[in-house]
């Protein structure tokens, strides 16, 4: 009986109602219609069409949880922890996280305006934006670090931009490589790394811990939504070179989850900024005209039981950076054509948490190597 009956479908109004509901029940619950069920698969696979910036709802505001490398969000200036008041001039207030999701988005080409507030700064500033297609590179880096920064030692590196379907085995290949070359410790850098799979997490988690290590465990209301999850049997052993892992504000999900295994079971030394606090889990069940609903089952746990969401992984070396350092590195992630003697010098000046970082991977070795023949300088 309504008025005007042709502006509205039967479908249209259950596809709004199941919105409605999803996102009433927390941020991270959403009715996906099937274009967004689509888009998020896409996510997985490591493509789709946007920004590249990872947002979530933190305190009731829109919140971008990292700016992914190579992006338009990243090349912009944006930052992990900005608040997105306006989204080309439309308050965000009243919008669910899938809705928001679904404005940043959109075809290659098409521009956009954020109104973004930085919380240490109170600066509010806007940000003209084109959309792109975004194919993220989930393992980059792979190097072994300047002798300049790392002494008689050689320091691999390796940033995980993401944790998606290939991560595990081009990790995984990775370390064989760094390990060809000599490789005697390792900075796995998760900064603004937003999460992603957690199997291909766990994984990951695989190449430092014994088979069959609990990693993480879930808890919800259900019993069924009781797990535990372990690294996996099969994996290639490796030596157990000593271990750095860096986080920021933008690491989340899988990245605090490998943190912190990593940490509570004393495989690394984390260094760095307090987690983003995102460790709820997410069933997904699609439905037969191809939407989806996502709902959050349960939480995570670190293997000391600690819980994620809300709290974030602390790191065991705290290293803030300001705001013209956290520019000057993020510049230097995403210029990969910055020469090898310029990158040294950036780090540095400005990268305080990867020198923190070395110089604990440095105490460690040369304690090693005191207490041990094993552990030997390399000859320069």
């Amino acid at each position: 009986d309504y008025v005007d009956g042709q502006k509205v479908s039967y479908h249209d109004l259950i596809y709004a109602a199941m919105k409605g509901m999803l996102s009433s029940l927390d941020p991270h619950s959403q009715f996906m219609d099937p274009d967004d069920f689509k888009d998020m698969q896409d996510d997985t696979r490591s493509r789709f069409n946007g920004l590249g910036v990872e947002v979530g709802v933190k305190d009731g505001l829109l919140t971008v949880v990292t700016p992914m490398e190579d992006t338009p969000a990243a090349k912009a200036g944006i930052q992990a922890g900005d608040q997105i008041l306006k989204i080309n001039g439309a308050a965000t207030d009243k919008l669910g996280l899938q809705e928001a999701v679904d404005v940043l988005r959109g075809a290659p080409g098409q521009k956009i305006t954020l109104t973004i507030l930085r919380p240490s700064t109170r600066e509010i500033k806007d940000y003209p934006l084109e959309r792109k297609e975004i194919k993220v590179q989930s393992v980059k880096g792979g190097q072994l670090l300047d002798p300049e920064l790392t002494g008689p030692f050689k320091v691999g590196y390796v940033r995980i931009v993401q944790f998606n379907e290939p991560t595990a085995d081009e990790f995984s290949k990775t370390l064989d490589d760094l390990q060809k070359q000599g490789m005697q410790a390792l900075v796995l850098d998760l900064r603004n790394n937003p999460g992603g799979l957690l199997n291909s997490a766990v994984d990951v988690l695989g190449q430092f811990l014994p088979p069959n290590t609990k990693v993480v465990s879930t808890q919800g209301r259900a019993s069924s939504q009781q797990h535990e999850y372990s690294t996996p049997g099969g994996t290639k052993e490796r030596p157990r070179f000593p271990l750095v892992v860096l986080v920021n504000e933008g690491s989340a999900s899988g990245s605090e989850i490998v943190a912190g295994a990593l940490k509570d079971l004393h495989r690394a030394i984390v260094v760095g900024e307090t987690t983003f606090g995102k460790g709820s889990v997410q069933n997904v069940m699609q439905l037969p005209d191809g939407s989806a609903l996502r709902f959050t089952t349960a939480k995570y746990y670190t293997p000391s039981m600690a819980v994620i969401q809300g709290n974030g992984v602390t790191p065991n070396i705290l290293v803030p950076l300001t705001p013209e350092q956290d520019r000057a590195v993020a510049a230097l992630r995403s210029n990969d054509q910055i020469q090898p003697s310029q990158a040294t010098g950036i780090i540095k000046t400005k990268d305080l948490q990867m020198m923190r970082g070395i110089d604990a991977l440095k105490g460690v070795m040369i304690y090693a190597q005191q207490t041990s023949p094993q552990v030997e300088a390399v000859k320069k």
